[in-house]
């Protein structure tokens, strides 16, 4: 039923852009003038095959400067039906008429752009983009756009770098910046842009290019201040680079950039302060973490460190006095397997029956959650595959589920 609606709303649509094509360019029009197609069509249309409907309007339909947004609009709404060789076609023909004005032309490039990259033709999308960020100023920073979706989906990240960097505003001789428009898609393009050198980091990190990552990663953090993963990263690459202390006061930073991640460094801190033989200092700043930002990921890694250092019943009663101001899941399943060390015969057993219930209980539940779309799972992703942002999937705190 919806799309005898649409079709019908477009019927009109292409009969009143026909209509003032024709009287643009005669003066007038009267039923005998409607070709055949677009009886045609209108049969289709009342015999309930749309789809037949389609092509007789795209037929009956001359293409000039008055009947191109519809022509368009009738591309963009095949593409998003996903009727993507259609909208190809009638985007082409757009371009086969070399009586259009060029900002037109290069209006019809750019739906053209997007239908190819609907349909995985992305080398054809690119090179229409490319030649439309060269001749077309007014359609110059939509293409870049598209361009750099492009390059994210292949891992290009130089190439990607590259157009970031083009996009961000402009700082005049008075000393401001042009502001982005809020009409652009997607977050901020330092945002981004951050996440881009931190891809390519990684990259260098893995081929043993400890200094290339580095370098990678200061930049990252230049472009946006607030960005946790390249902390992170840095103070696994410093550490790696038998540099210690400063992968400490990388991994620090994390607190004041978003606390809901100082979780995520913790395993790369205590090896920093393993390393240094300062355990110690580890558990002060984790218990002084806990206090002005309490969780429970946070919580078990500090028990984890009193286990460590002062044993079983110590943790246990450190453990059970935090379960009391915040209970969770996590910390029930720790207790247990703490009370489990001390522990024999049949109660160890019924011990481990809960605890594995509990485990059973948290394994069922997400860790993380896109603050964007609502996406949600296990693992950490600093690129969203839900909404494909950046930097928005963080660790679900508040509930004492957890």
């Amino acid at each position: 039923m919806n799309d005898y609606l649409v079709f019908s709303l477009l019927f009109v649509a292409i009969a009143i852009g026909w209509f003032l094509g024709r009287r643009s360019q005669r003066g007038s029009v009267n039923a005998r003038d409607l070709p055949g197609q677009y009886y045609k069509g209108l049969n289709y249309l009342l015999d309930g095959r749309p789809d037949g409907a389609v092509d007789a309007f795209i037929n009956a339909l001359e293409v000039n400067s008055e009947t191109l947004e519809t022509h368009i609009a009738l591309g963009n709404l095949l593409r998003k039906r996903g009727e993507v060789d259609r909208a190809i076609r009638i985007h082409q023909n757009l371009l086969a008429r070399p009586s259009l004005p060029r900002v037109q032309v290069h209006q019809a490039h750019l739906e053209l752009a997007r239908d190819y990259i609907s349909a995985g033709l992305l080398d054809r999308a690119e090179r229409l983009l490319m030649d439309l960020v060269a001749e077309s100023p007014a359609k110059r920073r939509a293409s870049q756009w598209h361009l750099l979706d492009i390059y994210q989906s292949e891992r290009e990240w130089q190439r990607a770098i590259d157009i970031a960097l083009d996009l961000l505003p402009r700082k005049s001789l008075l000393g401001g910046s042009s502001a982005e428009d809020p009409e652009e898609p997607g977050q901020s393009v330092p945002t981004v842009l951050a996440h881009f050198y931190c891809e390519l980091a990684e990259e260098r990190h893995r081929a043993g290019e400890l200094t290339a990552a580095q370098n990678l990663l200061l930049e990252a953090l230049a472009r946006d201040k607030q960005c946790v993963r390249a902390s992170i990263m840095l103070g696994a690459v410093e550490l790696d680079a038998g540099r210690a202390k400063q992968a400490i006061k990388a991994l620090r930073r994390v607190r004041q950039q978003d606390p809901l991640y100082i979780s995520e460094s913790v395993p790369t801190l205590r090896d920093c302060y393993r390393q240094l033989g300062d355990e110690k200092a580890l558990r002060a700043y984790l218990k002084e973490c806990l206090d002005s930002h309490p969780s429970p990921p946070l919580l078990l890694a500090t028990v984890e460190d009193i286990r460590a250092s002062e044993g079983s019943e110590v943790a246990e009663a450190f453990l059970v006095a935090q379960l009391e101001k915040m209970p969770s899941l996590r910390g029930l399943e720790q207790l247990l397997d703490l009370q489990a060390d001390v522990s024999e015969g049949q109660s160890g057993d019924k011990l481990g029956l809960v605890q594995n219930l509990v485990q059973r209980l948290i394994e069922e539940r997400p860790s993380y959650r896109c603050s964007h779309c609502g996406f949600s799972g296990r693992h950490l992703h600093w690129f969203c595959p839900g909404c494909k942002y950046w930097g928005t999937v963080t660790p679900i705190r508040g509930t004492s589920l957890e």
